[in-house]
């Protein structure tokens, strides 16, 4: 009997070391999955105010150009603004179609 119970023994030590080796490498790989989450959003982010600059100051020139060929710089702005409002109708419209492949993307970012 002596060997039988150093047998169940070792098999409880194997379990619990299977046991937390699981455990670390379940918290490494969520570590791994927000690491990824942080720098994607991070490097969005930058890319955004970026992209968010570009598009003010283009607008605001455009605006001014469009406001001295008009001969009333607030015509030039009327104009840019009912461009923005028209994009901003078309993608309220097809709002839905736009948020299903990003919330795909997060998934299987998240799966991954």
């Amino acid at each position: 009997m002596n060997t039988t119970e150093k047998s169940i023994e070792s098999l409880f030590i194997k379990v619990e070391d299977y046991s937390k080796t699981s455990m670390e490498l379940l918290k490494l790989n969520a570590i791994d999955k927000s690491a990824d989450m942080v720098s994607s959003l991070l490097t969005q982010s930058i890319m955004f105010v970026v992209a968010m600059v570009f598009i003010l100051l283009s607008s605001i020139g455009v605006a001014f150009w469009l406001g001295t060929y008009f001969n009333s710089i607030p015509i030039g702005f009327y104009i840019v603004g009912g461009f923005y409002l028209g994009i901003t109708l078309l993608l309220f419209l097809v709002r839905k179609s736009i948020k299903d492949p990003i919330r795909q993307l997060i998934i299987s970012t998240l799966i991954k």
